[in-house]
């Protein structure tokens, strides 16, 4: 626990706290998440830090205000606050940043990407391209991160909810937006829906990343 009052944060830590990259990474529960570590180190190796800070998924994700898709709990607006409650853990000149989540969590991943320079990746994995709005924002705003990874289910497109069924459209055009200007980034298809391996899809995209910080080091 960090912090005091309003501004206290959970945060589980994962990894070597010494390591020269650190992974954030906003949760709304902490199962899964040493397994998911296991997985990086899996794929990446072991010299990584990661920092899982838990959130509000409803409100402390959202750029801004949206009706609610599923359910009927609307979205807040409180991305913001969450990167500048986050913005201490990067305060380290040393070494390097990647910002990374699932669903919501990827969405904020992504606008927290076109805010500020302090990331150098951006693993945006299952996110929710199909948040109001936020399509029109990326082609308005320009990313500051060196590297993003976007990856999608085969069937998250494959919903009866139209505003849901939007993803699969939103991540194709994002992908060519981002290549065409000129960031490293890819988009990868997994099998399965939006429930699918999240630890294991995570994984992969913090290891994407990881291992283009490590190739650019020369380790």
């Amino acid at each position: 626990m960090y912090g005091e009052g309003e501004n206290r944060m959970q945060i589980y830590e994962f990894g070597n706290p010494d390591a020269p990259v650190v992974l954030i990474e906003p949760i709304h529960t902490v199962e899964g998440m040493a397994h998911e570590a296991e997985l990086i180190r899996e794929l990446a190796g072991g010299n990584f830090f990661l920092r899982a800070v838990r959130v509000d998924w409803y409100n402390d994700l959202s750029p801004w205000g949206a009706p609610a898709v599923y359910g009927d709990i609307p979205f807040g607006s409180g991305a913001q606050e969450t990167l500048e409650r986050i913005a201490p853990l990067t305060g380290d000149p040393g070494k390097q940043y990647i910002l990374g989540g699932y669903s919501m969590g990827g969405l904020f991943a992504l606008w927290a990407g076109f805010q500020t320079d302090r990331f150098a990746g951006i693993a945006a994995v299952s996110p929710s391209v199909w948040f109001p709005g936020f399509a029109e924002y990326t082609v308005s705003h320009f990313p500051k991160a060196e590297y993003i990874y976007l990856s999608l289910g085969e069937k998250e497109e494959k919903v009866r909810n139209p505003v849901l069924a939007a993803v699969g459209g939103r991540i194709r055009e994002l992908h060519g937006l981002l290549q065409a200007r000129g960031i490293s980034c890819c988009l990868e298809w997994n099998e399965g829906n939006h429930f699918t391996d999240p630890d294991l899809r995570t994984a992969k995209g913090f290891a994407w990343i990881l291992k283009k910080l490590q190739r650019k080091r020369g380790v």
